[in-house]
């Protein structure tokens, strides 16, 4: 119960703050499918170096610190902020909350939740680190949802976010015209026909029509079969899907006085300190 009475229910050991899945369903379909594909292994640290590049963030920085992932999936990039030494919270919106309990919920620094980012759980100055990795453009308003994080930091805390890349629209082409049609497709369905990225993956290959193949129907180049599954659900499943760019996105970590602010390796991905 919190200081205003209402009541919020424990379902498999995670607060829910939401009663439902809303706009998300195809990721708590997608999570809770592929709950392992994306851990980092002994044998891979393909995440973690994920992380690395897209919030500029080091071990030393989140160690003892108080972080929040928002949109936190199934776990992938909490994960990797708990084995740093952070006390995480790991908030989502879809029944992704669930397989992120299983994969690491049992860890003493990692508490995870079920929450809306428009209406999130969290006194102001709570944490020291926010982060949120392909999460913002798949909201209704991304920048209004980016204007619910700022508050939650403490002085000299810092925020890092990546969104997808607007600046080659003429590579989404194809794959905009596409998701005219696809969010609408039951998900089981398009799970199945994401499978074709797997050959798709050799035929990419072969010289002139690879290439062509490639720009008229686009799916993921990942090199694991079930990653490329995976990462092509993710691109042709959400209902929102928006792509932008510096120019738009330096503006609304300015609105919040955020200092030291910087762009990192991968576009579109910045990080901002609280003055």
């Amino acid at each position: 119960m919190c200081q205003q009475g209402h009541e919020f229910p424990i379902v498999g050991s995670v607060p829910r703050f939401v009663e439902s899945e809303a706009y998300v369903q195809n990721f708590g379909f997608e999570w809770n499918v592929h709950a392992l594909t994306q851990l980092d292994t002994d044998s891979s640290d393909e995440s973690e170096r994920t992380f690395r590049s897209k919030t500029g963030f080091t071990p030393e920085q989140l160690r003892g610190k108080r972080v929040l992932d928002v949109g936190c999936g199934m776990g992938r990039f909490s994960d990797v902020a708990s084995k740093w030494g952070a006390t995480v919270v790991g908030v989502d919106l879809s029944r992704a909350v669930d397989a992120a309990q299983r994969n690491i919920g049992s860890r003493e620094n990692i508490h995870i939740a079920q929450a809306n980012i428009f209406q999130l759980p969290f006194r102001e100055e709570t944490f020291d680190v926010i982060f949120s990795i392909g999460v913002l453009h798949h909201t209704p308003n991304p920048k209004a949802a980016f204007d619910n994080l700022p508050k939650l930091l403490r002085a000299d805390g810092k925020i890092a976010i990546w969104l997808y890349n607007g600046y080659d629209a003429f590579r989404w082409r194809f794959s905009d015209l596409y998701r005219r049609f696809t969010p609408r497709l039951p998900k089981r369905m398009l799970h199945s026909l994401a499978y074709a990225a797997i050959p798709l993956y050799y035929v990419y290959k072969i010289p002139g029509v690879g290439l062509f193949l490639r720009w008229i129907l686009p799916v993921s180049n990942h090199p694991k079969p079930r990653w490329r599954v995976l990462d092509t659900f993710d691109w042709y499943s959400p209902q929102y899907q928006w792509k932008h760019s510096y120019e738009e996105v330096f503006p609304w970590f300015e609105a919040h006085g955020l200092k030291d602010i910087r762009v990192l390796s991968v576009p579109v991905s910045v990080q901002g300190t609280k003055r």
